[in-house]
């Protein structure tokens, strides 16, 4: 049994279907119970990372625990998380984790991350720790307005960065949770090549078949529509990463394809796959 937490989001959907795919006995962990359809047949339970003792019945006779702390708050406490998963014989733990927490590690945006990753590596379990870039569908913050405008907004226009598919982290999760070859490692995630905000806007509009305007935002105006879903720390992190990237946040990462034998997806495929939330 693999249980997966987070697992109606961008990254969770996937890698219960990859595992389920190649046969593995899944067990979808959510908050909530929105979006558990697109799941399928796999069993889905409701529980909360901030209540560990919610996870006992899940985790009891799991032999690998998929962790996505994001959302959950800061005030988790993954010892507690860690020590259910470990009563109930669970043997191997991937935690999703963020590109910054390798290339900024005294961002005070992901301190808490950095900490949990500590967790992890000191908890007695098998581990792997994925640290993906930017997530491809962080552009869904732009469909309303491509909707209703034909129009995407964004700061640093020309500043490329290798976002990656969440659909890669899935696969490449899926292989980690399954194969004990990973633990011991952390794996920096990326796309296949940087892309820009003004290059995401015409991917769009060719996978909508219809222009796609882009105008620039100001750092200002970008900061202000952040702070409306995303605590202060974080959007200033953000914005530093998207207008100030240091070269290791730049540069291409070979471990997607390493491990899953291809080329990790481009914003290009993201797109057309998922140009259904835009038109």
């Amino acid at each position: 049994m693999i249980v997966v937490t987070g697992a109606t989001g961008n990254v969770g959907r996937p890698l219960v279907q990859a595992l389920a795919a190649a046969g593995a006995q899944v067990t979808a962990v959510s908050r909530h119970p929105a979006g558990v359809d697109a799941l399928g047949a796999v069993r889905h339970r409701q529980a909360d990372l901030a209540e560990p003792q919610s996870l006992k019945p899940l985790l009891d006779g799991a032999e690998a625990f998929f962790l996505l702390v994001a959302g959950a708050g800061e005030n988790i406490d993954p010892r507690d998380i860690l020590e259910v998963a470990k009563a109930g014989g669970v043997r191997r733990v991937v935690l999703l984790s963020s590109q910054i927490a390798g290339t900024r590690p005294e961002a005070p945006s992901h301190a808490h991350l950095r900490a949990i990753e500590d967790d992890v590596q000191q908890s007695g379990l098998e581990w792997t720790v994925l640290r993906p870039s930017g997530f491809d569908s962080n552009a869904f913050l732009w469909a309303d307005m491509v909707r209703s405008q034909r129009t995407v907004a964004a700061p640093f226009p020309d500043t490329g960065l290798p976002a990656i598919d969440p659909a890669d982290i899935a696969d490449v999760a899926a292989v980690a949770l399954r194969e004990p070859d990973h633990a011991g490692r952390v794996y920096e995630l990326t796309g296949p090549s940087p892309v820009s905000p003004r290059e995401q806007a015409q991917a769009i509009g060719d996978a909508l078949g219809a222009p796609v305007r882009f105008v620039a935002q100001s750092r200002n105006e970008a900061r202000a529509q952040l702070l409306q879903f995303m605590p202060e720390l974080v959007v200033d992190g953000t914005l530093s990463i998207l207008g100030e990237p240091s070269p290791a946040e730049q540069r291409v990462s070979p471990a997607v394809e390493q491990i899953l034998g291809r080329p990790s997806r481009t914003f290009t495929e993201w797109a057309a796959r998922n140009i259904a939330a835009f038109r």
